[in-house]
């Protein structure tokens, strides 16, 4: 089990100094390389930047307006019967936007319900097993320019549908 630690801990720097000797090695130079790519990644982050915003401030506005809470009030009647809680609804929706306005619910939920509680298993599980798709579509293919996305959306969307079921069933055999 400790060399499993050490190589945990010795993972990322092994990396590290394997790269930079291996651009030494071939005569490279390490630093200009390294700047270059610092630089074109500073020139993706400014162009995705005003997506990132529009997502955020989007998630914001529906949850300071109540309406995630209408929304798990009106889909909870649908969802109960699936053995899917109302509470959830929320979390479920705005994962698919943004992971840290999601993880904000999540810790509403482990505060309301606790984190060792059934709601908090399903959504514990659920955060694990899903992906921020909208956020993920947006940068990604805004990024490399994809004008198609063909089936990526409806993959997408029910992956995340089985990984939410996945999350429900899971947490009740535990």
């Amino acid at each position: 089990m400790k060399i499993l630690l050490f190589l945990s801990d010795a993972m990322i720097p092994l990396l590290i100094f394997s790269i930079v000797g291996y651009g030494l090695l071939s005569h490279h130079n390490v630093y200009d390389d390294f700047i270059k790519g610092a630089k074109d990644g500073f020139q993706t982050v400014i162009g995705i930047m005003p997506t990132l915003i529009g997502l955020m401030v989007g998630v914001g506005i529906l949850r300071a307006s109540g309406f995630l809470d209408l929304l798990s009030s009106a889909l909870g009647i649908l969802t109960e019967p699936l053995h899917f809680p109302a509470e959830l609804v929320p979390v479920s929706i705005v994962k698919m936007f943004s992971s840290s306005a999601a993880t904000g619910l999540v810790l509403d939920i482990f505060k309301e319900f606790g984190p060792d509680s059934y709601f908090g298993t399903i959504t514990s599980i659920m955060m694990s097993c899903t992906e921020t798709i909208f956020y993920t579509m947006s940068i990604y293919f805004m990024t490399a320019k994809v004008q198609k996305t063909r089936y990526t959306l409806a993959g997408a969307l029910f992956t995340t549908l089985v990984g939410t079921i996945a999350s429900v069933i899971l947490a009740q055999i535990m």
